[in-house]
Protein backbone atom coordinates (compact mmCIF):
# COMPACT_ATOMS: atom_id res chain seq x y z
CA UNK A 1 0.00 0.00 0.00
CA UNK A 2 1.24 3.36 -1.33
CA UNK A 3 2.43 5.69 1.65
CA UNK A 4 1.41 9.37 1.52
CA UNK A 5 4.90 11.59 0.94
CA UNK A 6 5.38 15.27 1.35
CA UNK A 7 4.64 15.65 -2.28
CA UNK A 8 1.26 14.97 -1.97
CA UNK A 9 0.40 17.26 1.08
CA UNK A 10 1.78 20.10 -0.95
CA UNK A 11 -0.15 19.40 -4.20
CA UNK A 12 -3.48 19.23 -1.32
CA UNK A 13 -2.23 22.44 0.05
CA UNK A 14 -1.88 24.12 -3.16
CA UNK A 15 -5.25 22.81 -4.36
CA UNK A 16 -7.03 24.78 -1.67
CA UNK A 17 -4.80 27.65 -1.51
CA UNK A 18 -7.21 30.96 -1.27
CA UNK A 19 -10.71 28.86 -0.42
CA UNK A 20 -11.50 29.98 2.95
CA UNK A 21 -14.50 26.93 2.76
CA UNK A 22 -16.99 25.61 0.95
CA UNK A 23 -19.74 28.54 1.96
CA UNK A 24 -17.89 31.23 1.00
CA UNK A 25 -15.19 30.31 -1.15
CA UNK A 26 -14.80 29.33 -4.97
CA UNK A 27 -15.49 25.70 -4.33
CA UNK A 28 -18.22 23.86 -5.65
CA UNK A 29 -17.35 20.36 -3.53
CA UNK A 30 -15.36 19.42 0.13
CA UNK A 31 -14.36 15.46 0.09
CA UNK A 32 -13.01 14.64 3.33
CA UNK A 33 -11.14 11.47 3.62
CA UNK A 34 -11.63 10.04 6.99
CA UNK A 35 -7.95 9.30 8.25
CA UNK A 36 -7.62 8.00 11.28
CA UNK A 37 -5.87 4.76 12.43
CA UNK A 38 -8.61 2.80 11.43
CA UNK A 39 -9.07 4.46 8.39
CA UNK A 40 -5.76 4.24 7.14
CA UNK A 41 -5.32 0.79 8.17
CA UNK A 42 -8.65 0.02 6.09
CA UNK A 43 -7.26 1.73 2.86
CA UNK A 44 -7.77 5.83 3.36
CA UNK A 45 -4.67 6.25 1.57
CA UNK A 46 -5.75 4.43 -1.51
CA UNK A 47 -8.60 6.70 -1.37
CA UNK A 48 -6.75 10.23 -1.12
CA UNK A 49 -4.16 9.31 -4.03
CA UNK A 50 -7.15 7.74 -5.78
CA UNK A 51 -8.84 11.37 -5.32
CA UNK A 52 -5.64 13.02 -5.90
CA UNK A 53 -4.91 11.56 -9.04
CA UNK A 54 -9.02 12.51 -10.37
CA UNK A 55 -7.79 16.07 -9.24
CA UNK A 56 -4.48 16.47 -11.09
CA UNK A 57 -5.48 14.04 -14.13
CA UNK A 58 -8.65 16.50 -14.57
CA UNK A 59 -7.18 19.44 -14.02
CA UNK A 60 -10.31 20.48 -11.72
CA UNK A 61 -10.14 23.77 -9.55
CA UNK A 62 -13.44 23.75 -7.29
CA UNK A 63 -13.22 21.11 -5.04
CA UNK A 64 -11.25 21.38 -1.99
CA UNK A 65 -9.42 17.65 -0.56
CA UNK A 66 -8.81 17.36 2.96
CA UNK A 67 -8.80 14.47 5.81
CA UNK A 68 -9.59 14.40 9.13
CA UNK A 69 -9.73 11.43 11.80
CA UNK A 70 -11.54 8.70 12.95
CA UNK A 71 -15.63 9.10 12.10
CA UNK A 72 -16.31 6.59 14.75
CA UNK A 73 -17.72 3.79 12.46
CA UNK A 74 -14.29 2.05 12.27
CA UNK A 75 -16.05 -1.37 11.10
CA UNK A 76 -17.12 0.70 7.83
CA UNK A 77 -13.70 2.38 6.57
CA UNK A 78 -12.14 3.73 4.33
CA UNK A 79 -14.89 6.42 4.30
CA UNK A 80 -15.18 9.75 2.88
CA UNK A 81 -18.01 12.86 2.90
CA UNK A 82 -19.19 14.45 -0.31
CA UNK A 83 -20.19 18.29 0.51
CA UNK A 84 -21.83 19.69 -2.54
CA UNK A 85 -22.97 23.29 -2.32
CA UNK A 86 -26.46 23.26 -1.18
CA UNK A 87 -27.06 19.50 -0.92
CA UNK A 88 -26.66 17.02 2.17
CA UNK A 89 -23.77 16.06 2.92
CA UNK A 90 -23.02 12.09 2.27
CA UNK A 91 -20.82 9.82 3.80
CA UNK A 92 -19.49 7.19 1.45
CA UNK A 93 -18.30 3.60 3.13
CA UNK A 94 -16.18 0.62 2.56
CA UNK A 95 -14.36 2.75 0.00
CA UNK A 96 -11.65 0.95 -2.85
CA UNK A 97 -10.11 2.79 -5.85
CA UNK A 98 -12.61 1.88 -8.18
CA UNK A 99 -15.40 2.94 -6.02
CA UNK A 100 -13.93 6.12 -5.33
CA UNK A 101 -13.23 7.09 -8.89
CA UNK A 102 -16.90 5.91 -9.78
CA UNK A 103 -17.78 8.49 -6.85
CA UNK A 104 -15.54 11.11 -8.26
CA UNK A 105 -16.97 11.16 -11.63
CA UNK A 106 -21.03 10.45 -10.78
CA UNK A 107 -21.34 12.51 -7.57
CA UNK A 108 -18.41 14.87 -7.25
CA UNK A 109 -18.45 16.07 -10.57
CA UNK A 110 -21.95 14.87 -12.00
CA UNK A 111 -23.73 15.98 -9.00
CA UNK A 112 -24.99 12.57 -8.68
CA UNK A 113 -25.27 10.84 -5.56
CA UNK A 114 -24.27 6.95 -5.58
CA UNK A 115 -26.85 5.15 -2.48
CA UNK A 116 -25.29 1.73 -2.99
CA UNK A 117 -22.35 3.39 -1.49
CA UNK A 118 -23.40 5.65 0.84
CA UNK A 119 -24.01 5.18 4.55
CA UNK A 120 -26.00 8.38 5.50
CA UNK A 121 -27.07 11.54 3.72
CA UNK A 122 -27.19 14.52 6.05
CA UNK A 123 -28.50 12.85 9.10
CA UNK A 124 -30.27 10.41 7.88
CA UNK A 125 -28.59 6.78 7.27
CA UNK A 126 -29.46 4.88 3.99
CA UNK A 127 -28.48 1.23 5.60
Amino acid sequence: MAKLKVEDLKRIKESVKGTVNLRDGAARVKVTVHMGTCGIAAGARTVMNTLLREIESRQVQDVILTSSGCAGLCSHEPMITVEVKETAPVKYVKLDADKTKRIFAEHIMGGKAIVEYAFSVGSERTR
